[in-house]
């Protein structure tokens, strides 16, 4: 069943529908079982069947989550295709015609049966020639890939595709054969090579690959920063990139300005339109007019009344959920997103115990007044992930209920986390947390909102933080820690953190603090394997970017002390974000990938 939302968009000049399908069983009740008195089982089939839509990105670490996972795919892309097939039949008769009016965009890999599922419909259904149809579908589909990392990119147990979706099995086979065929008729036989661009890795169980299957199937393969682009050609699409060097493109994300702007921070807004006046709400470059206003005291005051204002705001919010109170006048330091080890909110948790115990050392030293702010979910099968919000609770606990930091340090984990409490946090922020391991963020648009409202970043030369920098000055920015490719260098040379470690004094204090159960007195081993973890396998250069994330941490408490300077790249930022809008994105898009021209409007 659709179910059809239509999206306003700027000024209402044009209107698109989303359309949303949930699964419903043909019969919601076997008769017959009911009749005989097995109430519970005469609405089993419906229940299993409408459990496809009722719950997405289900945990697939059990084999009943795993199938329920590819069940979900192939219902949503059917679905789509079925209609998209129907309305172009209905307006344009021949299927021929498809790729002048039509792109699908798969967005990463959770699509890509797709296109087994395209050909199916066209070969199978529509009686379209084998040659004809692959043409038809590397016509229209484009491929955008979110993350380098190998857990995302999907794979299928071989035998899982066979017993679920016995015809796309085999329409994979032959896409994968005539594929490879072409690449030995085209000398390029090496086993090597050959292997790495198959559909289906052979391994002792035997999988298909996703992302090769989106890759092949598609005609434009997009990143979404220019660091992230460069390395799918350098590293996971190398070889596909050898193949076909004019597939892969770049379309730098973007957000969606008017929402995080102009309703998550009306105030702001006015003053902008103010200052500048009101050709920045349509055309969001033309806020790059506001740098001038950062060396104006009286816009720099007025700025940081309004962002005191929304501090006092989310105070509020963080007073009715948890209970605590925030001192809208210390700094707000935030980091919200997905719980992921990349993303690295366990290093900030230990600096954030690192300056905790720095506190309760010198506590005669002024020390600017912080309160850490985390939010985010973590997949539910994601075991490392659920201990570092045990973890931030925990050290919120013990810092926010010890009277010798003198509430100079709180710390604050939300729960339930979701755009609406975005809206909040973000117009309330300082400082940026973009901190992730380099060369793991594809893009990231958290970076963007944040900086967009005048929050500093502090991050690593990772994902859009590059093109960020680029646009409000290096100057305006607190970058450390490692670059990707030295990254890459680490991970050859060896994971053991045993150096990084014993060269910080401040982290070895922090992990055997943690490993002696301070932060964790009802259960003392809690964090042990945490900790071991970090010892031997640095893996995403906690330990590694340590030091320098703390030594760009003080920089911030200096800059913090100097509010004029503070607020003069507040203001910077601000100026610099109107080329991040989405406005520019999807012209991008339309023009360099769908081939399709923007309505007047």
């Amino acid at each position: 069943m659709a179910y059809d939302t239509p999206i306003a968009g700027w000024r209402r000049a044009h209107v698109n529908t989303l359309r949303l399908w949930s699964a419903r069983a043909d019969h919601p009740i076997v008769l017959e079982d009911f009749n005989r008195g097995d109430h519970v089982g005469a609405l089993a089939h419906r229940v299993r069947l409408e459990a496809i839509s009722r719950v997405l990105y289900p945990n697939d670490n059990t084999p009943a989550g795993h199938e329920l996972r590819l069940r979900q795919e192939i219902f949503f892309a059917s679905a789509s295709l079925q209609d998209l097939l129907r309305r172009h039949r209905a307006q344009h008769g021949d299927l021929a015609s498809l790729p002048d009016h039509v792109s699908i965009q798969l967005n990463d890999t959770h699509p890509a049966i797709a296109v087994p599922e395209l050909m199916r419909l066209l070969v199978d259904e529509n009686d379209v020639p084998w040659d004809e149809a692959w043409k038809i579908c590397t016509s229209v589909f484009h491929y955008t890939n979110h993350t380098l990392l190998p857990e995302a990119l999907e794979k299928w147990s071989v035998p899982l595709m066979e017993g679920l979706l016995p015809r796309h099995m085999q329409i994979i086979y032959l896409i994968n054969a005539r594929h490879l065929d072409a690449l030995r008729a085209a000398r390029r036989d090496d086993p090597r090579l050959l292997a790495s661009l198959s559909l289906i890795e052979e391994n002792t169980t035997r999988q298909v690959r996703m992302g090769n299957l989106a890759f092949l199937g598609s005609r434009r393969v997009n990143g979404v920063s220019a660091l992230h682009t460069d390395l799918m050609r350098r590293t996971v699409f190398r070889d596909f990139h050898d193949v076909y060097p004019d597939r892969i493109v770049n379309q730098t994300n973007g957000i969606t300005f008017r929402r995080w702007l102009f309703q998550a921070n009306p105030a702001l807004t006015d003053l902008i339109t103010e200052a500048i006046g009101p050709a920045f709400l349509d055309d969001p470059a033309r806020i790059a007019d506001l740098a001038p206003f950062a060396d104006d005291p009286a816009f720099r005051g007025r700025f940081a009344a309004i962002r005191r204002a929304n501090k006092v705001e989310l105070a509020r919010v963080v007073s009715g959920r948890v209970n605590l109170s925030l001192d809208p006048d210390a700094l707000f330091d935030v980091q919200i997103k997905r719980i992921h080890e990349y993303k690295r909110q366990l290093m900030n948790i230990l600096e954030t115990i690192a300056l905790y115990n720095e506190m309760r050392a010198r506590p005669g030293q002024t020390w600017a007044p912080r309160v850490k702010i985390f939010a985010g979910k973590a997949a539910a099968g994601y075991h490392q992930a659920k201990l570092v919000i045990k973890l931030a609770n925990d050290v919120a606990r013990v810092v926010n209920n010890d009277p010798s930091v003198g509430g100079r340090l709180k710390v604050v984990f939300l729960t339930n986390y979701n755009v609406s409490l975005a809206e909040s946090i973000i117009p309330a922020a300082d400082l940026s947390e973009q901190i992730s391991t380099a060369g793991m963020e594809a893009s990231g648009t958290g970076n963007m909102k944040f900086a967009l409202n005048g929050a500093l970043t502090i991050g690593t030369l990772d994902g859009a933080n590059i093109e960020i920098l680029e646009r409000v000055g290096a100057e305006n920015v607190f970058i450390f820690g490692l670059t990707a490719d030295e990254v890459a260098t680490r991970h050859r040379a060896g994971l053991d953190a045993t150096a990084a470690i014993k060269a910080s004094p401040a982290l070895a204090e922090t992990l055997e603090s943690l490993a002696a159960g301070n932060f964790s007195p009802d259960d003392r081993a809690r964090y042990n394997g945490l900790v071991d973890g970090l010892r031997h396998h640095d893996n995403f250069m906690v330990c590694a970017d340590f030091e320098a994330y703390r030594a760009a941490q003080r920089a911030v408490d200096e800059l913090w002390h100097d509010q004029d300077a503070w607020w003069r790249r507040a203001t910077l930022n601000t100026a610099g974000m109107g080329w991040f809008s989405s406005d520019r994105t999807i012209l991008g898009y339309a023009r360099e990938i769908w081939r399709a021209e923007a309505m007047p409007g």
